[in-house]
């Protein structure tokens, strides 16, 4: 099969495509014949080297997500059938093979059924931000109806996910944008309000839309140091979720409030 592999370290000009066998199929794995797959942080952390422990062995095939068809079927594998539309995060990482090829082996505890509303494209975007956004917010977080939910970055990668989780969940989200055309594409999503962080502080937006007791959930998908505004907007005994916190912080507004915080990271592979 083609397949398109680094094998070494490096920036993006690294890639080259080459020829590897096709993988065998394993017990409780399919074979997937790969149609779209994305591109996540996690995946060009591991192509620069700064997350080697979890990379695959040279020539290695990156890429966790991955939309496609059931080419083969391992023993012990029932859910699904040969020609069904999958999609999954299910390698890229050490001890697995990416999607980057034109067959992927996956654990067949990684993959669902493909949505038959979505394209493959689409399909393939959405696996791990999905995993991040869920984790976060009802995993950890708990998101009940009638909260309040603040989104950081809520058109991104992660936020667009979270907005609408949020609003399944029955929460009245609020969506924090950057722009008029982040905030329609917000709305569109099922956002309730929508702030423009650069016409409004944290402490205007908590008063005007919280009468100043603050937000139920906040979840933060830009991190580091915007965790202190996502302490500024959680009400006492409130939750703020971070995706980013590779940082030190002050966490005295986080014990002044009790506020609980937890994180959800897509920058590792949980999917696999």
């Amino acid at each position: 099969m083609k397949a398109i592999i680094i094998d070494r370290f490096g920036d993006a000009n690294i890639f080259q495509e080459i020829g590897l066998p096709m993988p065998e199929v394993l017990a409780n794995h399919v074979l997937i014949r790969v149609a779209a797959t994305s591109v996540n942080p996690v995946d060009y952390k591991i192509r620069q080297g700064l997350v080697a422990d979890i990379a695959p062995s040279f020539p290695a095939v990156l890429h966790g997500d991955v939309a496609g068809t059931i080419a083969a079927i391992g023993a012990g594998v029932d859910r699904f059938n040969i020609g069904d539309e999958v999609y999954a995060c299910a390698g890229g990482v050490k001890g697995t093979s990416g999607a980057l090829a034109e067959y992927m082996l996956a654990d067949v505890r990684s993959i669902a059924h493909k949505p038959k509303s979505l394209i493959m494209a689409a399909a393939a975007a959405l696996p791990l931000v999905s995993i991040t956004a869920w984790e976060g917010l009802l995993d950890r977080a708990k998101v009940q109806p009638g909260q309040k939910v603040l989104v950081y970055g809520a058109t991104g990668g992660v936020g667009h996910i979270g907005v609408q989780l949020a609003k399944w969940a029955g929460a009245t989200v609020y969506a924090l944008v950057s722009s008029d055309r982040k905030a329609a594409i917000a709305r569109r999503l099922g956002a309730d309000f929508t702030i423009n962080y650069c016409d409004r502080s944290v402490e205007e937006f908590v008063a005007e839309h919280t009468n100043n007791r603050g937000f139920d959930v906040v979840f933060d998908t830009v991190g580091n140091d915007n965790l202190q505004n996502a302490f500024k907007a959680a009400k006492l005994n409130g939750t703020v979720v971070s995706i980013v916190s590779l940082s030190q912080q002050d966490l005295t507004l986080l014990h002044l409030s009790s506020m609980r915080l937890a994180s959800s990271s897509n920058q590792l592979p949980d999917c696999v």
